[in-house]
């Protein structure tokens, strides 16, 4: 997959990508913006895992976003299940190096259209920790909006906080079944 915009380009992982992915994800201030799941530190085998797994996997989901030649980031989303087998779950992160030049809003307005058609989907949403604005200005200039604030309902680092709901519904009116899947 590869969706070419101006700023950066969204793609699929390659082995090669790893480095790169350790250097960009080694980062406290990411991690403090993404679920625990994501390593900090963030090793060069952490980076090895994640692109072997994404190679792998069937459909692919998850993809790498590139900026002159480099991943600087990550995006994707996770497809649900049964009744909700029409929503995904979108999620991204961009290395501190890219962070205030458009590329995260540029990543996620090309990708989504993209995961609306590839999936089957009706709906895509995420969530956002309380205290991250930019991501949430991400979101909107993506077309989210904000469905509501879920008030205590994550714990990070420590910390119990709000999340804030955002979702975009596709646009071409499809409310069709995922069972294709």
């Amino acid at each position: 997959m590869y969706l070419v915009r101006p700023r950066c380009m969204v793609r699929d992982w390659r082995t090669e990508d790893a480095p790169a992915l350790s250097k960009h994800a080694d980062n406290r201030k990411i991690w403090a913006n993404v679920r625990d799941r994501f390593p900090s530190p963030y090793t060069i085998e952490d980076a090895e895992q994640w692109v072997r797994h994404c190679v792998r996997a069937l459909p692919a989901t998850d993809f790498a976003i590139e900026v002159d030649g480099e991943v600087v980031g990550g995006i994707g989303v996770v497809l649900q299940s049964d009744v909700e087998r029409v929503s995904a779950e979108l999620g991204y992160w961009l290395g501190e190096q890219a962070w205030g030049r458009g590329i995260a809003s540029e990543a996620v307005a090309a990708f989504v259209p993209w995961a609306f058609e590839r999936y089957s989907l009706t709906r895509i949403y995420a969530h956002v920790f309380e205290f991250n604005v930019a991501s949430m200005r991400v979101l909107e200039k993506a077309g989210f909006l904000c469905e509501g604030r879920l008030r205590k309902a994550v714990i990070k680092n420590g910390q119990v906080l709000d999340e804030l709901m955002y979702a975009r519904i596709r646009e071409d009116g499809y409310f069709g079944d995922a069972a294709s899947r």
